[in-house]
Formats: structure tokens, sequence, C-alpha cells
């Protein structure tokens, strides 16, 4: 696999501090010299990773967003799959509180999940291999260090995974705008996965079929539905107040 690029204070931040190791370089544009910028340079130099002083055109290439003058060359995070899953749930000394994703295409989406789900202390975030989007530079972007936080997961079988996550006594509750339960009126507090649908399709026939209980959010104006990150943290947040 090729390298990646991670850019933007937090992100760079936070894979400096977690998983320096898996930095090549770093990119410091030419002329910045702010505090938050010179901090970053110091973790770089103290941790033996070599710095290139390069000019804006050059991170603006590099980067798909607004890089705020610093980026980094990585290798790859190492994709996780069902088995290093199997083992993380095992060694759980607490109900477990996990989201899925079925089939999130959009990076954008994908990065504000994985923060949201980083804020509300969830576990696990477990999305299927294909047709689907995993860790990019956008995605640790948005994710603003969530990315490097939040263990995440990616099956080649979603359906058997949600299987396996049942067999261990956890209770699958899927969104779907048709629902007659209200997120607000389902107990949230035991070993829980709250599944999310793709962007417009919502859950895929075997995913639906695979949850427990199908839940909705209430929804008050004109709107019919809520973009799927934005569904994903009011639905994290209702078992938060609840698991609190």
């Amino acid at each position: 696999m090729s390298d990646e690029i991670v850019f933007g204070i937090h992100a760079v931040s936070n894979v400096l501090k977690r998983s320096s190791e898996r930095v090549r370089e770093m990119y410091v544009q030419q002329g910045r010299d702010d505090e938050r910028l010179q901090e970053l340079f110091s973790l770089a130099k103290q941790n033996g990773i070599s710095v290139q002083v390069v000019k804006k055109p050059f991170l603006d290439e590099k980067a798909e967003g607004n890089h705020q003058g610093i980026a980094l060359r990585v290798k790859p995070l190492q994709v996780k799959g069902e088995n290093e899953l199997l083992r993380q749930l095992d060694a759980l000394d607490e109900p477990a509180f996990l989201l899925v994703l079925d089939s999130i295409t959009d990076p954008h989406n994908l990065g504000a999940c994985l923060r949201t789900a980083d804020a509300a202390g969830v576990h696990a975030v477990i999305a299927p291999k294909d047709k689907a989007v995993g860790i990019t530079s956008t995605v640790s972007k948005v994710a603003c260090g969530a990315a490097e936080t939040v263990p995440f997961y990616q099956v080649t079988n979603l359906a058997r995974a949600l299987k396996e996550l049942q067999e261990r006594g956890i209770w699958l509750y899927g969104t779907a705008g048709e629902a007659s339960e209200s997120v607000f009126k389902t107990d949230l507090k035991g070993p829980i996965a709250i599944v999310m649908g793709a962007e417009g399709k919502g859950l895929r026939r075997l995913t639906r079929e695979a949850c427990d209980h199908l839940i909705h959010i209430p929804m008050q104006g004109d709107v019919s539905s809520l973009n799927v990150s934005v569904a994903t943290g009011v639905c994290l947040f209702e078992a938060l107040r609840q698991r609190l």
C-alpha cells in the first residue's frame, strides 16, 4: 500500500502523539512559525522525524483540503478485521457500546462519525470492507484525531459480523425512518450496537434483517431525514445520556 498524507493541526498532532512510528516525514509550510506549528515541529524532532520546509503549493497539491500549513507522510493504518474486533469485545469489562456503519461512502461523513463516536465513548466502529470508504487523509482531517483514537474495524461480511455480536449478547439497533420505535423511548443502556445506513439508501436488506430492533429519530419539521453523521450523533448521545 502506498503512503498516505495526514494534514491539519489536530490530525497531525494526534498521529505524532499516538502513532509516531507511522510517520515517514513532516512537511511544514515556509514562513509559518506560529506557536501551534512550533509545538508540532518540536514533537517531530523529539521522535526523530525528518522535517521538510516546503512552499504552500506543495502542500496544496498533497492535501485534499485545508492543511493549515502542516502535513505528514505516513505509512497506512493497518486495517483491523473481524478477529481483532472479537478479541477487543472479549476483553471489555463493561457493556459494549458500538457503532456500525453500513456502506458509508463519503469520507466527510465517516470522519464526522468517528469524531462523534470518540466524543460519545464508543468502544469500536465497524464497517464493511467493500463498497464503503476506509480511513483516508480526508477522513483523518474531518475526524480531528479520532481516526487515531477510535478502534475502526472493516469486516468482509457485515451480516456475519453482526451475528457474532449477537452471539456475545450485544443488541443491534438499526435506524430506519419508518420504524415505529423512537430512539428516545428505547432502552440503550446495555451491550448495544447502533447500526446506521448508507447515505440516501439506508440499511441494506441483510443488515436490516440482522437487527434486533429498528428505531427512528422523531422529526418535527418538513425535512424528512438527517445527514448520516448528524443522525449518528443524535443516536449515540441519546445512548450516552442513558448510560451515564
